[in-house]
């Protein structure tokens, strides 16, 4: 039996109601049920915390997943003092022990001090932008990608505790030109194939 972390990192805030990391929140679990074999526990963050117990699901978890949407480029604040409170609970109780390096040699193994090594994680985001924002030349992005730009830190900060990354999936133009029915029937696909692949030994 594996076992899953969703995080959902929606919130209500300003002209956003949630809703959208809610849905996606909704048909992560679906798919994981049909796996049958997994069991999941889910954190919504808006709803509030206790961040000892967080540090706990973590620990328990071999799959972390995150649902966000992205607020001025970056997480929103609701999830980023989630992280930051959670994250520096568990330290030395089961996320990370130090930062990786020694008194005797300071200047390498730096992040190598993460206590969560054999879990992994995958990322989901929303965005207002286009992908094409992301992918044309002469567009906003540069041709960056979401994964290495706006998430590169995001990432950093799952392999400072020793998560070992998934293919993230990115919703795009979700204000002007939302298909929620395609986008989520995308989704599950790329949730479905991910997890067949993570959970096939497991089915022999």
């Amino acid at each position: 039996m594996k076992k899953v972390l969703i995080i959902n990192g929606g919130q209500n805030f300003g002209h956003s109601g949630g809703k959208y990391n809610e849905t996606i929140t909704q048909n992560t679990l679906e798919v994981l049920k049909s796996f049958g074999n997994v069991e999941v526990q889910i954190t919504n963050v808006d709803e509030g915390y206790d961040k000892y117990e967080e540090v706990k699901k973590f620990v328990w978890g071999d799959y972390i997943i995150y649902h966000t949407p992205i607020w001025w480029f970056q997480l929103p604040n609701g999830l980023k003092k989630y992280i930051d409170e959670v994250f520096t609970a568990g330290h030395a109780k089961g996320i990370y022990l130090n930062d990786g390096r020694t008194s005797g040699n300071p200047e390498i193994n730096y992040g190598t001090g993460g206590m969560l090594g054999g879990r992994k994680y995958l990322v989901t985001t929303s965005w207002n932008a286009p992908e094409t924002a992301f992918t044309l030349p002469g567009e906003f992005f540069n041709e960056t990608s979401v994964d290495n730009g706006p998430l590169f830190g995001f990432h950093r900060m799952n392999a400072f505790v020793s998560l070992e990354k998934l293919e993230s999936f990115h919703f795009h133009d979700v204000e002007k030109n939302a298909d929620v029915e395609r986008d989520m029937k995308r989704y599950r696909e790329h949730l479905t194939a991910l997890f067949e692949k993570e959970l096939k030994p497991h089915f022999a």
